[in-house]
């Protein structure tokens, strides 16, 4: 299936047959037809509940965008941890998992620990404007947010009462120093 001089129609009737590992390198694998990369990789999203959790695990290092998706949506803190590692997360991706109506809040809690996302002034903002987010947390980034962004804090209503006062009493000394 991965070497590129298979047809195209062999290559689809074979792939269904691969164990999980060798589906994760033909959706990776460059040289394979496009066809097939993205047979490999709609098969390995179906299995993706039968695999145990090492596997998972395994799989979020080295997973495509698409399986990345899904794969931000278990709850498992090992598995976020490995697709948090993984090269091929962009920041969009994990911006808009993060703005998901039920994000795993193992996942607000890998990104806040994670020194490559908690570094990106954006997660950082989504993780305080996420409902879902540990109170602790969100007000531990709560400080490093610029003024535009505190207004925001105070105008969603959906956080907590505790956050909204505590975005209000970093604004008092940015509001006194004009």
């Amino acid at each position: 299936v991965q070497n590129p001089r298979t047809p195209v129609h062999v290559a689809q009737r074979l792939v269904a047959s691969l164990y999980w590992r060798d589906l994760a390198g033909t959706a990776l694998n460059p040289y394979v037809a496009p066809t097939v990369r993205l047979r490999a990789e709609g098969l390995l999203a179906e299995q993706l509940g039968d695999l145990r959790l090492g596997e998972r695990v395994a799989l979020a290092r080295l997973a495509t965008p698409a399986l990345l998706r899904l794969l931000l949506a278990d709850g498992d803190a090992r598995v976020l941890a490995g697709a948090l590692f993984n090269p091929r997360l962009q920041e969009p991706q994990l911006l808009a998992a993060l703005r998901a109506e039920r994000v795993p809040r193992a996942l607000l809690e890998a990104v806040a620990a994670s020194p490559r996302w908690r570094a990106r002034y954006a997660a950082r903002l989504e993780l305080v404007l996420q409902p879902r987010t540990p109170l602790p947390v969100a007000l531990s980034l709560l400080t490093g947010l610029v003024e535009a962004d505190l207004r925001r804090v105070l105008r969603a209503p959906a956080l907590p009462a505790l956050l909204r006062a505590a975005a209000q009493r970093a604004l008092e000394p940015r509001n006194s120093r004009r």
